[in-house]
């Protein structure tokens, strides 16, 4: 799999060239925001790795271009640790936010996931169903019946995840590691809030549970009777 990577640092850019091509990808690089662009619009990568402060031509505004021209995932640094900043490059169509300084296996693991994502959103058919649940991972559109469910991205990414493994019981570390991918710590309780989340929205109509907690363990999607 080929990773662009963009940033105009570049202790940063050999050090995560280094590190993904141990790990057996393709890493190509780019040292400001124009080359990047050209570079990420030519090469078809299957994930873009983005700062977002560069001199010239910035990473909100290569996202933006990058987003309009293809569907590639777009992994964004910067060292700025701002909720709005976060909140900014998601809108615009980032797939997923670290902050520096950041761990090398946190950073490995973000692209591990998001390349996971990638290669089940390019599946032909796209559609995925449980139940009376289909969810649509081209459209990313997400029906219960006859009534389409509103998700975020990330209740997306856990519900997407649950009906990849149905009737399957997944542990807390196997969903920390797949939707967040690293480990947030024992005593974080965000896993629960937004398996809450995703539950209220699927049971708005009154529809049975079917993400089901297996006490100890973690969650399993499965009918009940």
């Amino acid at each position: 799999m080929n990773v662009v990577i963009i940033d105009d640092d570049p202790r940063i850019t050999a050090l995560l060239k280094r590190a993904l091509t141990f790990e057996g990808y393709d890493a190509q690089v780019a040292g400001n925001g124009t080359d990047g662009l050209s570079l990420a619009l030519s090469s078809s990568p299957d994930l873009v790795v983005l700062d977002i402060m560069m001199p010239g031509l910035d990473g909100w505004e290569v996202c933006r271009r990058i987003r309009a021209e293809k569907d590639v995932p777009v992994l964004m640094l910067t060292a700025r640790d701002e909720v709005a900043d976060r909140v900014k490059g998601l809108d615009i169509g980032a797939d997923d936010y670290l902050v520096k300084p950041f761990a090398l296996e946190e950073f490995l693991a973000r692209v591990r996931a998001l390349l996971r994502r990638q290669k089940v959103s390019s599946e032909p058919s796209g559609l995925l169903n449980f139940a009376d649940l289909q969810l649509n991972t081209i459209t990313r559109e997400v029906y219960r019946g006859d009534r389409e469910i509103r998700l975020t991205a990330r209740e997306y990414d856990l519900l997407l995840f649950f009906i990849e493994h149905p009737r399957q019981v997944l542990t807390r570390d196997m969903l920390m590691e797949r939707i967040w991918g690293y480990d947030y710590g024992g005593e974080s309780n965000v896993l629960e809030v937004y398996v809450n989340m995703v539950r209220q929205k699927l049971e708005e109509g009154g529809e049975k549970r079917i993400i089901n907690t297996v006490r100890g363990v973690g969650y399993v999607l499965r009918e009940n009777p």
